[in-house]
């Protein structure tokens, strides 16, 4: 069989992303913190990008709080339109001939001349304190449950099997604090009998905090219970024989089966709910993360002022030491060097081009959610409606994919509380009578607010709450007060009833 070979031709559309579009993206999607982190590692890495240093006006003058930017007075349409179009970069005739790539008709000099309105040429020093503390001083290491396992099994005397086991026992702990692995086969490996192996972890069990080592919820809460002083046998039994019943607060079930008065039970209850199901929830890295807003909404007389955060963010410009370099460049006939000092300067000005036109999009996307959300700002999440990414796209003429980029790992600060930007975008609840759907997040709240009012002693089922938001005229399924349940940490009914 012949194979005909014959060319033809096809037209055909396909996005090209050019690495400054990547690099736009990139920045788009980043939180402030981050973005610090990126800008000064290319202040690092491109020689002609520059902190701007404050100017003589400034260093007499404190910079405002966002607080006393809100408070300067009632926002103005107009003024705003302008403040808009004096804090962004808007691309020059310039800037587009430099990133279509024209550079042999391009006036470097000119260009930098113009750029730059200061004439120093050195960035600024910060200086050092050397009363500041060390970072020995300043930094904290919190003791692991590991290594607090191992300083109890060194003081112990073991022979060299023994103490090889207790080390692997340790070293197979799950963060709770119980042990996974399997017994035997740590055993066979330090070439020791199961018994003996069973003998080490008892005596690993014995260890501070009580019930390490455990090899099931069971097992930690009977050693917890040996360890009380008196002995209680109640407390026993019941974990022993009764565990499942205890889960589901069937009290009466256990009093019969041990043939004692409820309240007997009830006690003996009260004691085991002082156990640590987690032995090893002590020993945890509570490292606390702090959230920094991206954005600020304030309330100014009868409208909401925004105020991006640009609190420790570099002022970027180019730096005028690099003019002569320019210069030079340009007489001389070394295009290694031109097209060098040529590719750094395209790539500070994309970058602070880029970073302008991210505070302008996160300020139009934080604009459109104030106005579609006004009634959230002022009296908070019940009001909150229906909303999606589309709806703002719409608002401000981008792309769905850009909204919601903008809206990734970002926080406003407003009147009502921190809150994530997507926060803001949730499905839509029908309402039973046909009036305004509610927001999903709105019917979550609700329902949390049910649960927190409820008799502890006769909690809601999620049929009474389906019921209870009927009458509200809201429409949901039980199957749906499940999940909005089990996304608010909420146990079910039968888990929520407290003992007597």
């Amino acid at each position: 069989m012949a194979l005909e070979i014959k060319q033809s031709l096809r037209l055909s559309q396909q996005l090209v992303m050019t690495p400054q579009l990547q690099q736009a993206i990139k920045l788009l999607q980043l939180n402030r913190m981050e973005l610090v982190e990126v800008v000064n590692q290319e202040l690092v890495e491109n020689p002609i990008l520059e902190e701007m240093g404050d100017n003589a006006e400034s260093e007499t003058t404190e910079n405002p709080t966002p607080e006393e930017q809100a408070a300067e007075g009632a926002p103005d349409p107009e003024a705003e339109q302008k403040r808009d179009e004096d804090s962004f970069l808007k691309p020059t005739p310039k800037e587009e001939q430099l990133v279509v790539g024209k550079e042999d008709d391009f006036n470097w000099e000119s260009y930098v001349e113009e750029f730059n309105s200061s004439s120093s040429s050195a960035p600024s020093m910060r200086e050092i304190n050397d009363e500041l503390p060390s970072f020995e001083n300043v930094l904290t290491k919190t003791t692991s449950l590991e290594e607090h396992l191992a300083w109890q099994l060194s003081m112990i005397a073991l022979t060299d099997q023994e103490r090889k086991l207790g080390e692997l026992v340790i070293g197979n702990l799950s963060d709770d604090g119980y042990f996974n692995a399997d017994l035997a086969d740590l055993a066979k490996e330090t070439e020791m009998e199961l018994e003996d192996a069973e003998e080490v972890l008892k005596m690993i069990q014995n260890f501070d905090p009580v019930g390490v080592a455990s090899r099931n919820l069971q097992e930690c809460l009977m050693l917890q219970a040996y360890f009380m002083t008196p002995r209680q046998p109640m407390v026993e039994k019941i974990i022993q024989n009764h565990l499942s019943d205890l889960e589901r607060k069937s009290y009466p079930a256990i009093a019969r089966a041990l043939d004692v008065p409820i309240d007997q039970v009830i006690r003996a209850t009260r004691l085991i709910l002082e156990f640590e199901p987690k032995p090893g929830r002590s020993f945890h890295a509570n490292d606390t993360h702090y959230i920094t807003p991206d954005i600020y909404v304030y309330k100014v007389a009868d409208e909401f002022v925004i105020v991006l955060n640009e609190d420790g963010m570099p002022k970027l410009r180019i730096s005028p030491y690099y003019k002569t370099i320019l210069a030079s460049a340009k007489k001389d006939q070394n295009s290694v060097t031109k097209e060098y000092v040529q590719d750094k300067l395209r790539s500070a000005v994309w970058l602070i081009r880029s970073i302008h036109n991210r505070q302008k999009t996160i300020y139009k996307v934080t604009d459109a959610i104030v106005k579609r959300q006004r009634d959230f700002f002022e009296k908070g999440v019940q009001l909150l409606k229906p909303m999606i990414l589309k709806d703002v796209a719409n608002d401000i003429g981008m792309h769905e994919s850009t909204i919601s980029r903008v809206t990734t790992n970002k926080y406003v600060h407003t009147p009502v509380g921190i809150f994530e930007l997507k926060y803001f975008f949730n499905s839509s609840i029908n309402s039973a009578d046909g009036g305004d759907a509610l927001a999903s997040e709105a019917v979550k709240e609700k329902i949390r607010q049910m649960v927190s009012k409820e008799d502890a002693k006769n909690p809601l089922s999620d049929q009474k709450i389906v019921e209870l938001l009927r009458n509200e005229n809201i429409e949901i399924a039980r199957r749906t007060v499940a999940k909005y349940r089990d996304m608010l940490g909420i146990l079910s009914s039968g888990k929520r009833k407290k003992v007597l």
